[in-house]
């Protein structure tokens, strides 16, 4: 049974492409081949890790674009004859589905705090089943072609496992320490935070002026303050050692206001002498770089502030308050006390809870954290070197500024959601670290400690603790260090997500690849610009200005949306998202089903030979292997929208608009079989070279263009091959179309119908363009084309360099053409000038291949005839 017969089709009554019914019924058939399923086998591996979307995730544009660059990469291989292997799984996301549970709990009238680990634990999983992964089914519709039966969670059993293996295995080498520090705080979510996950607003703002007076003095410091509740913790006030408005008070003591605590002034040349007066007051718990300050200086830490963001009892009064409440009192206090000197309006920058959007606390706070510097090393020499590709290579200089001066990662959050860190601690604050209790238990009694008094940390890993294992894990990398699928599919070929997660997860695959595989996790990182609106303003659901990406799939078909989000994305580079794009991309999709209908209309007559299309049909072959080779050559450079673009040009206008129109039959006549079977062919070779971009209409055209047996489908078919381009065919049709585009343009600047025939002479050789004279003929509408006269007037221009003139009944404004014959003139000059000066170049001609020097060569010689030509062309005006 031929296979095309067994999906039914209704091209030849629809106007337009309908994806709707077409995107499921392929994507459930690639589903039931088990096309996306990869196993070990004796071809090349091609291999992509997909960056796991939070289990609370929906899809979002940038879901879209990342998403679909990697689904381009995975088809494309996978028709190359690799074995690609695309792994789908979603990240437990801790403190985002730690979030949505406390939400659903509070719905049903439940607080966290009634709960026990393990009740809340139950809920936790309960909410997981029910929500978690539904991104996972809406990629589906995007048409990703992920082995969907390798799909992982980072919670999954044997993940768990390794996670915890890892901490205990950092710990003993001496890598994990648990230490004081200053960390991001989210007094919402009572956890500590990544940078990443601190997003920075400018706010409306103001600025305290606050008098601080000498101690046993007269005279009084004055410093400008955002934040006047943290004064409740300063311990120091601090100026630039070189101000010298302030040398004389280095080595006094001042009074903290309300408070009335004596601290010293110290210098230190962290302080920005032009901000504010200069005086800067240091608050060691809450503010990291007062934390270094007061490092440095020895300085007493004051903890004012609990976990919740109210004042602690260690400030002193105030006690229990709201941290925005106590920075009113504050101000009148001090506005009492008179030491309240002006207060100015701000802009300023304000870090917020990605997940909570709490307003973010610095504070400092007894945590889990990893040394970075020593790990970290063969993670920056692998970029640097090139082992590790980063595209663009802009971020590498990016890349390598931070892993130089990295600084080490808290690894431990407070929440209950997530792996649980495995240390276990005495009544008196000690601790050990072990996978179980019964191993805590042994250690405890060779010890002496009691067991009795044992209890478990409730801190969890940090998310990117567990993700930074993705790329090993997946394939069971750490269990079965010499399994198949570990050293078949490790290392990966790409990985594609956001440069803003370049230090918080990539970078750490690639120390976690180096420390557990001795190897690094992947070969490229294509880094994808964030998806902005026409405002440049971030796509947000809290700004309103982010579309439902299944609305637009729904709407414009998934090949539009990928089409739309793909053509407007370059790497690295942000993408100012319009609707319109899409709209683009689903005309692009009808465009193609046309361009079949008018291929399928054509009747085949035997009586008629193909050799009034041959000039034309080797020009199309050129210009397809021609694309091929440069698509491919941005596919090597990573270039994925600029190779999208080149097929986009390629079909709509050398394919529809030039191709089809030089061989389509006029109205009622046939076409002879063997142009008829070509085209069929460039269809199909183009379909092949779409199908990554845009693989449901590519799929369904594929098995329309003609019958095919079952498994003959474009999903698992050959990337095209790349053959020898005929150079003279190509730049021969090419400079046709430019024949035919003057002879528009003349015809359009002097309102003459399409339809009224005219002459064309030339003056110079023609033998290279004479086998398209007929094309020529057709598409411009000429009734003879012959060797020009000395005599003859009319409308002339110049390519390739002949002289072409279009002869008619029209008047010929010679001011009009003056002026065409100048510009171009102008223009060659030029061009001519950029030619010679290349040939100059000793450099140049010694080092470049001899076929380019020669290319160069024919360049300057065909620009020189051209200017003669142009001025000959003048000078008879």
């Amino acid at each position: 049974m031929l296979y095309f017969c067994q999906f039914t089709t209704t091209m030849e009554t629809n106007t337009k492409y309908e994806p709707g019914g077409i995107e499921q019924k392929w994507y459930s058939y690639w589903m039931e081949q088990r096309y996306f399923h990869s196993e070990p086998d004796d071809r090349k591996a091609y291999t992509v890790v997909i960056p796991p979307p939070n289990v609370t995730g929906m899809l979002h544009m940038g879901h879209v674009l990342n998403n679909t660059l990697q689904d381009v990469f995975v088809r494309r291989a996978r028709m190359m004859g690799l074995n690609a292997c695309w792994v789908p799984g979603t990240d437990h996301a801790s403190i985002a589905t730690e979030a949505k549970v406390v939400a659903m709990l509070r719905e049903k009238g439940i607080k966290k705090s009634d709960l026990s680990r393990e009740g809340f634990m139950e809920h936790a999983w309960e909410w997981k089943e029910k929500y978690g992964g539904i991104i996972l089914q809406q990629l589906k519709e995007l048409g990703c072609s992920c082995d969907w039966e390798r799909t992982h969670f980072t919670m999954d059993p044997g993940y768990y496992d390794d996670v915890i293996d890892v901490f205990i295995d950092l710990y003993r080498k001496g890598h994990i320490y648990r230490g004081l520090r200053m960390i991001n705080w989210d007094p919402q979510a009572k956890t500590a935070l990544s940078n990443e996950e601190v997003i920075y607003k400018d706010v409306n703002s103001r600025l305290y002026y606050v008098t601080y007076k000498e101690e046993g003095g007269e005279d009084a410091l004055t410093i400008a303050t955002t934040r006047p509740e943290t004064i409740l913790g300063d311990t120091a006030i601090c100026v630039h050692p070189d101000d010298e408005r302030y040398t004389s008070w280095i080595g006094k003591r001042v009074i903290v206001p309300i408070i009335g605590r004596a601290v010293p002034v110290i210098a230190d040349t962290y302080v920005d002498r032009e901000f504010g007066t200069g005086v800067l007051k240091i608050t060691p718990a809450h503010d990291p770089n007062d934390y270094e300050i007061g490092f440095r200086h020895q300085l007493e830490v004051i903890d004012m502030m609990n976990d919740d963001g109210t004042i602690s009892e260690a400030a002193g009064i105030l006690v229990g308050e709201d941290k925005f409440v106590a920075r009113k009192k504050m101000v009148k206090l001090m506005e009492e006390a008179g030491l309240l000197v002006k207060i100015e309006e701000l802009r300023n920058s304000v870090g917020f809870s990605e997940r909570t959007d709490a307003v973010v606390e610095p504070r400092l706070s007894m945590q889990w954290w990893l040394r970075m510097k020593e790990l970290s090393a063969p993670a920056l020499d692998a970029v640097v070197n090139g082992t590790v590709q980063l595209h663009p290579e802009k971020f590498v200089n990016t890349y390598k500024h931070w892993m130089e001066n990295v600084k080490d990662w808290c690894v431990s959050r407070q929440l209950w959601w997530g792996h649980r860190i495995p240390a276990w601690y005495n009544a008196s604050g000690e601790f050990v670290v072990a996978k179980t209790r019964e191993e805590a238990e042994a250690e405890f009694i060779s010890k002496g400690w009691n067991v009795a008094e044992m209890y478990q940390d409730e801190d969890v890993l940090d998310t990117w603790a567990s993700s930074w294992l993705w790329p090993i894990t997946v394939f069971n990398g750490l269990k079965d260090k010499d399994g198949k699928d570990i050293n078949y599919y490790y290392p990966t070929d790409v990985l594609v997500t956001a440069p803003e997660i370049l230090f918080f997860w990539v970078a750490r695959m690639i120390i976690a690849g180096y420390e557990y595989k001795g190897d690094r996790p992947f070969d490229h990182v294509y880094l994808t610009g964030i998806v902005r609106d026409k405002q440049r303003r971030k796509m947000s659901k809290s700004l309103g200005n982010s579309p439902d990406p299944l609305d637009l799939i729904r709407q414009h078909g998934a090949d539009g949306v990928r089409m739309g989000m793909l053509l407007c994305a370059p790497a690295g580079n942000d993408i100012l998202f319009d609707e319109k794009q899409v709209e683009q991309g689903r005309n692009f999709c009808n465009k193609i089903w046309n361009a079949y209908r008018l291929v399928s209309s054509w009747k085949v007559e035997d009586r008629l030979q193909p050799e009034g299309n041959k000039a034309v049909i080797s020009w199309f072959d050129a210009k397809l292997q021609d694309t091929l080779q440069q698509v491919n050559e941005q596919f090597t450079q990573f270039r994925v929208s600029d190779a999208l673009m080149m097929l986009y040009t390629f079909t709509w206008d050398d394919f529809c608009s030039w191709y089809l129109e030089y061989i389509k039959p006029a109205y009622g006549e046939g076409i002879d079989a063997a142009t008829l079977e070509r085209t069929i062919y460039f269809f199909e070779q183009q379909l092949k070279m779409l199908h990554p971009f845009m693989p449901f209409v590519t799929e369904e055209l594929y098995h329309t263009l003609k019958d095919r047996p079952q498994g003959d489908d474009i999903i698992i078919s050959s990337w095209p091959a790349v053959a020898a381009v005929d150079t003279i065919s190509l730049e021969t049709g090419d400079e046709t179309r430019e024949i035919i585009s003057a002879i528009r343009d003349i015809r359009a600047r002097n309102a003459m119908s399409p339809k009224e025939a005219l002459q064309l002479t030339y003056q110079g050789d023609p033998v290279r363009f004479k086998a398209f004279f007929p094309a020529l003929s057709k598409l411009a509408n000429l009734s003879d084309i012959r060797e020009g006269k000395a005599e003859e007037q009319g409308m002339s221009f110049v390519v390739a360099g002949i002289q072409w003139m279009l002869i008619g009944d029209f008047g010929v404004d010679t001011e009009e053409q003056r002026r065409k014959l100048t510009e171009q003139l102008e223009y060659t000059k030029g061009f001519l000038q950029s030619v010679e000066k290349k040939l100059s170049n000793e450099r140049f001609v010694n080092n470049a291949p001899q076929e380019v020097v020669e290319a160069e060569q024919k360049k300057r010689d065909d620009a020189i005839e051209k200017i003669r030509m142009l001025e000959d062309s003048l000078n008879k005006i």
